[in-house]
């Protein structure tokens, strides 16, 4: 198949102009960085040379330094980079759409989301013979409810596997769970993750248990990751810290912790939110299809 390179240029342009229209500021950050971020599933490219720097796999946090230092919404769209991830809807190198409001509620970022895919999808995904209207409100459900309804577990086995044995939480999540909902012809904002699934979310207020996090999926696929953002620099540190000893536990590099991401923190962030969307994946989705091989110029294995 010809690769629509046009029409991604329209859909970019169209999600540009919706931040540029809320008035989000438009940011660039750095692509090589000191550290990558320790979450347990995504490994990163190092770079060689006499400083010690990787291919970021988000621009996370250089964009909440920005808002440390006195910006209140802003946006990029950055390539980033993720050792391993080759596949349909995975590729090495991505670009990602990244905004952040602060002040700004997890609500206010999931609105953001409902409206922006509302509005690059013109109001309907078409894949094949399924046709997925992409007008707000989106259904909401608990990840650990989806679990309980769709792998037939209690809500207290899914809590320990996430907090004991993760390795059993995605096997059900990805086995179970996602084929079901991937036959759901409507977007599903999975919410609520476990604390455990969520290093960078603070807690919901209602119930510490659960994390202030997000993920939207159309018809089986992960379009985005928002989080209500953790603010405190020590219960931050504390957790990379955590997640840092999960690598060495089970053999992966272990990334430096970045320093000046966390006295960023500690100056003080506002209460904030933010979302990580994979714009490859909507582009793609926009054009009636769940592959990047139609929206991207080359994929790894064309280099």
């Amino acid at each position: 198949m010809t690769k629509r390179l046009a029409d991604r240029a329209r859909v970019v342009r169209e999600a540009r102009a919706f931040f540029d229209s809320r008035g989000f500021l438009e940011v660039e950050t750095p692509i090589a960085v000191p550290s990558p971020g320790s979450d347990l599933h995504l490994d990163a490219y190092r770079l060689s040379g006499a400083r010690e720097l990787y291919l970021a796999t988000s621009p996370e946090y250089q964009m909440k330094r920005l808002l440390a230092e006195g910006h209140r919404r802003i946006h990029q769209v950055s390539r980033v980079f993720r050792a391993g991830e080759f596949g349909e809807r995975h590729n090495p190198e991505f670009t990602m759409l990244e905004w952040y409001r602060a002040p700004g509620s997890l609500d206010d970022v999931i609105a953001d989301t409902e409206q922006l895919v509302a509005r690059t999808t013109d109001g309907m995904v078409t894949l094949g013979t399924r046709r997925i209207p992409t007008l707000p409100p989106y259904e909401r459900i608990g990840i650990v409810d989806a679990f309980v309804q769709h792998a037939h577990v209690s809500e207290a086995e899914v809590l320990a596997w996430a907090s004991h044995d993760e390795d059993r939480f995605y096997r059900v999540l990805v086995e179970t769970v996602e084929p079901a909902l991937a036959r759901i012809d409507r977007p599903l904002l999975l919410h609520r993750y476990p604390i455990e699934q969520a290093s960078l979310a603070r807690a919901c207020p209602d119930d510490p248990r659960f994390a202030e996090r997000f993920e939207l999926w159309i018809a089986g696929v992960e379009l985005c990751n928002g989080f209500g953002e953790l603010t405190d620099a020590a219960e931050q540190r504390r957790r990379l810290e955590k997640d840092a000893q999960d690598r060495a536990r089970l053999a992966k590099d272990v990334y430096p912790i970045d320093e000046r991401f966390l006295a960023a923190l500690a100056r003080g962030l506002p209460p904030c939110a933010g979302n990580a969307l994979g714009l490859d994946r909507l582009v793609a989705m926009a054009l009636g299809s769940t592959s990047l091989d139609d929206v991207v110029a080359f994929r790894f294995d064309e280099l």
